[in-house]
C-alpha cells in the first residue's frame, strides 16, 4: 500500500512539474489569478462525473461522525489559494529558481511541524530531506543567494504549502476523497477569480488563447494530480509525501528541457540526481526488515 501511495505521489509530482511549462505558456495571455481561477474550476467540474458514479461510496474511517467534506475542502482550498498567491506575488520580485527553492523548503518544514503534531520522522526521512534540499539548491539557484522582499513572500508561502500537506494528511482518511478534492478546487477557484476581477483584466480572448495550457492545468494538474495527492497521502507519512512531491521541480526542469528547449547544465543534472537520491533515502524505512515478533505463551 505504501509503495502504491508513493507511486501515486510521484505521478502527481510529474504532472505538476510539466504544468510549470503550461503555466509559463499560459501567462503570455492571461494573468496568474485568471489562470488559476479557470483551471481550478475545470478541475472541480472534471470530478463531477466521478462523484456521481461513486455517490453511494463513503470512506471506511471507523468514525461514527465523519468529518464534513465541504468544510475540510473549503479550508484546504483557502490555504491552497493563499500559498499559490504568495508564490505568484513573490515571483514578481525574485527569480523563478529561488522561488522554486524557497517554496520547496516544505521538505524540511513538514517533518518539523509534524513533530508538534506527534509525528515521528525516521532518520532516513531527515537524511532524505537534507540531501533533497542540497539537490534542490543546485537545481534552482543560479546566482548569489540574497534575501529580497520576494524571497520573504515565497518563504511565507512555504509555510502555507506545509499547512496544506499536513491538513491533507490529517483528513484524507476521514472524509470522502472526491468531495474533499472537489470543494478544495471550487474554493480556490472562486477566491482566484475574485482576485482576478479585482487585480487583473479578464478577457475571453485571452482565456481562449491560453486554452491548451488551461486545459492541461485544469484537467491534469488540478483534477488528476491534486486528487492523486489526497489518495496517495492516505498511506504515506506527510514527511515522505513532501519529499516525493518536491520532485515536481525535477520534472519541471525536464519539461522545460524537452518542450521549451531550456538548457540543463552539469550543476542542474547533479541537483536532479541528488533529489532522486534523497527521495530514495527517505524510503529506506519501507525496505528495512521487520524485527522478529516475540512469541508469547
Amino acid at each position: 500500500m505504501r509503495m502504491r501511495s508513493n507511486l501515486l505521489l510521484l505521478l502527481a509530482a510529474a504532472i505538476w512539474g510539466f504544468a510549470f511549462v503550461a503555466q509559463r505558456v499560459g501567462m503570455d495571455h492571461v494573468g496568474p489569478f485568471t489562470f488559476n481561477g479557470v483551471r481550478f474550476a475545470l478541475g472541480g467540474l472534471s470530478l463531477l462525473p466521478l462523484m456521481f458514479f461513486f455517490r453511494n461510496n463513503s470512506p471506511s474511517t471507523g468514525d461514527a461522525r465523519p468529518k464534513s467534506g465541504w468544510r475540510v475542502g473549503a479550508v484546504a482550498g483557502t490555504i491552497l489559494f493563499i500559498a499559490a498567491s504568495l508564490q505568484q506575488a513573490g515571483m514578481v520580485y525574485t527569480t523563478a529558481g529561488k522561488a522554486a527553492f524557497i517554496t520547496c523548503l516544505y521538505i524540511v518544514l513538514v517533518p518539523i511541524f509534524g513533530i508538534l503534531l506527534r509525528h515521528r520522522p525516521s532518520l532516513s526521512t531527515w537524511m532524505g530531506s537534507a540531501v533533497t534540499v542540497v539537490g534542490l539548491y543546485l537545481l534552482s539557484i543560479k546566482e548569489g543567494f540574497t534575501i529580497s522582499h520576494g524571497d520573504l513572500l515565497e518563504l511565507l508561502g512555504a509555510f502555507f504549502w506545509t499547512a496544506h500537506i499536513l491538513l491533507i494528511d490529517r483528513y484524507s482518511r476521514a472524509v470522502d476523497t472526491l468531495k474533499l478534492a472537489f470543494f478544495q478546487f471550487i474554493t480556490c477557484s472562486l477566491l482566484s477569480l475574485g482576485a482576478a476581477f479585482w487585480f487583473e483584466t479578464v478577457s475571453l480572448n485571452g482565456i481562449l488563447a491560453a486554452l491548451v495550457p488551461i486545459l492541461y492545468g485544469g484537467l491534469c494538474s488540478v483534477g488528476i494530480a491534486y486528487t492523486l495527492q489526497i489518495v496517495g497521502q492516505k498511506n504515506a507519512s506527510p514527511a515522505h509525501a513532501a519529499i516525493i512531491l518536491s520532485m515536481e521541480t525535477v520534472f519541471g526542469a525536464l519539461g522545460g528541457y524537452l518542450i521549451l528547449s531550456e538548457t540543463l547544465g552539469s550543476r542542474e543534472i547533479v541537483g536532479c540526481a541528488l533529489m532522486l537520491t534523497g527521495m530514495l533515502l527517505s524510503q529506506l524505512y519501507i525496505i528495512k526488515p521487520k524485527k522478529a515478533e516475540k512469541l508469547t505463551g
